[in-house]
């Protein structure tokens, strides 16, 4: 499973994920020169990279989001994780989800974390 954090993720839960499980093929927005992007642009860039994007934006990319799916586009999936989510258990949700998913499983779908 492939995962990309967007330009506001919690960096300290990435450093953890790849603490726990080094093999993570797991990448930032500013890693792949999208920096400041707009919402459909990193959506855009996620389903053609088949990434599952994690996120703390729950007021506007969910919404970009169903108007892919809803127009026939291809949304590997979004996990919104809540910014005052305990980190350690954000941590453990994502590697039991990760550990746990099939591929392609999550097309179209929002997720919400903590579980």
């Amino acid at each position: 499973m492939k995962l990309v954090a967007d330009e506001n993720f919690d960096g300290t839960i990435v450093r953890g994920l790849r603490r726990r499980m080094p093999g993570l093929d797991l990448v930032r927005i500013q890693d792949v020169g999208l920096s400041g992007a707009n919402d459909p642009t990193v959506l855009e860039w996620a389903a053609s990279e088949q990434r599952i994007l994690l996120t703390h934006d729950v007021e506007t990319i969910t919404r970009y989001a169903y108007e892919r799916v809803q127009s026939g586009l291809a949304m590997p999936g979004i996990i919104e994780i809540r910014q005052e989510a305990p980190i350690q258990a954000i941590i453990e949700d994502i590697l039991l989800f990760v550990e746990c998913s099939l591929d392609n499983e999550w097309e179209g779908l929002v997720l919400y974390f903590p579980l």
